[in-house]
């Protein structure tokens, strides 16, 4: 992946949003455990911002995936995570698989205004019973005439309480479980569904996360994307994108911590010098700082390969990226807390934010472990009575 001027001038317009935009509200939003999805996102779709890699036929600006990596790498410059997270939710986990499969009516009807930034998005995949494991999901969309009739829950869902509608991977049948489900749109104000009050969190607390319900839902099957029983696949597929903007997210979010953690120590003074000036110190620093590079060289790597159409190679380099940037995020915003002493125990300190915001990058869209038996499957090592792992 090159990086070009155009993408330099993408990753100046994101950096300049997120400091006027964002970095200012984000304590009031973290305090009211909740941002304004509606408002933000119509400000970043006025932009371009939510469709940079979706077709120009629904508002979006058709560019290659390498500027959405550029994108989410200066996303990773909010003040916390949640926001960037909540943004990766509608441009890389919700759309992507109706921008390449859905029929023309469905996009309009849900693509375009998610681009535009006039509605906010979810993704229905996770249940209490199924979070990594996606094939033994059992919320269900039984064939009634022209309907389906949904039933079940999702659970950990981000944007669920301000958003319009959900990508939703439900069983369509009986068949085996990696070709019994498909993807479906499903308005999120229709009958039948109710969402449970935001939970509580450990970090990313300016966004709502909660379980949705649905209670004999009648949706048109002319909401389905792609071909019945076909979702698994187009799942998977949708996983690519989210994983690689999972990774790129984390990037200037590490790089930010270890600066202010320099910043920090280098003023900070005890035993007669500051705390930087030890070796043991600036040497961590800037052995995490390799790590970091060393990552972003991996993401866009795997950015290259997606770009070129190699998507079993990118399929495996995104499980690999997204494995390191959650180790490493945790490596860094732990690393570096511990420099700052009391201070890092803050609560409302920034690093100690890092640190449980990062948390969550090695659980959601898919676990360490499910990325490790992705490598694994392709490097043959994997168990035999394993190779359904995805």
């Amino acid at each position: 992946m090159i990086i070009t001027p155009d993408h330099l001038q993408l990753r100046d317009s994101v950096r300049s949003f997120v400091e006027k935009e964002i970095n200012p509200h984000i304590e009031k939003w973290e305090a009211d455990e909740r941002f304004p999805a509606h408002e933000l996102f119509k400000k970043m779709g006025a932009l371009g911002f939510l469709g940079i890699h979706k077709p120009e036929e629904y508002g979006g600006l058709g560019l290659d995936y390498s500027f959405n990596v550029v994108f989410a790498e200066e996303m990773g410059a909010c003040l916390n995570g949640a926001i960037p997270m909540a943004v990766g939710v509608q441009t890389d986990m919700c759309t992507p698989a109706l921008a390449k499969f859905g029929s023309k009516e469905l996009c309009n009807e849900f693509l375009r205004p998610a681009i535009s930034g006039e509605m906010v998005g979810c993704i229905g995949v996770s249940e209490t019973d199924a979070g990594s494991d996606v094939a033994g999901l059992k919320t269900s969309a039984k064939s009634d005439g022209g309907d389906y009739v949904i039933n079940g829950s999702k659970m950990w869902i981000t944007n669920g309480a301000q958003a319009d509608f959900m990508c939703l991977l439900a069983n369509t049948s009986d068949g085996p479980a990696h070709k019994n489900k498909s993807l479906i749109i499903v308005p999120m104000k229709t009958k039948g569904i109710s969402v449970s009050t935001p939970f509580e969190k450990i970090g990313m607390r300016a966004s709502d996360t909660v379980q949705v319900f649905f209670d004999n839902v009648r949706i048109p099957k002319r909401n389905l994307i792609g071909k019945e029983n076909e979702g698994f696949t187009m799942q998977m597929l949708q996983f690519v994108e989210e994983r690689l903007y999972a990774a790129g997210s984390a990037i200037k979010k590490m790089e930010l911590c270890i600066q202010k953690t320099i910043d920090y120590t280098r003023q900070r003074t005890a035993f007669g010098q500051s705390i930087l000036d030890n070796q043991t110190v600036h040497f961590r620093l800037a052995e995490l700082q390799t790590e970091i590079e060393s990552l972003r060289a991996l993401t866009y790597r795997s950015t290259a390969l997606y770009v070129d159409g190699k998507q079993e190679e990118a399929t495996t380099l995104a499980s690999m990226a997204k494995l390191k940037a959650g180790r490493l995020l945790r490596e860094v915003s732990d690393g570096c807390l511990q420099y700052w002493g009391g201070m890092g125990f803050m609560w409302e300190n920034e690093v100690a934010r890092s640190y449980r915001d990062g948390r969550v990058l090695s659980i959601g869209a898919g676990a360490d472990e499910v990325m490790l038996g992705i490598i694994a499957k392709a490097m043959g090592t994997l168990p035999q009575k394993n190779k359904q792992v995805r």
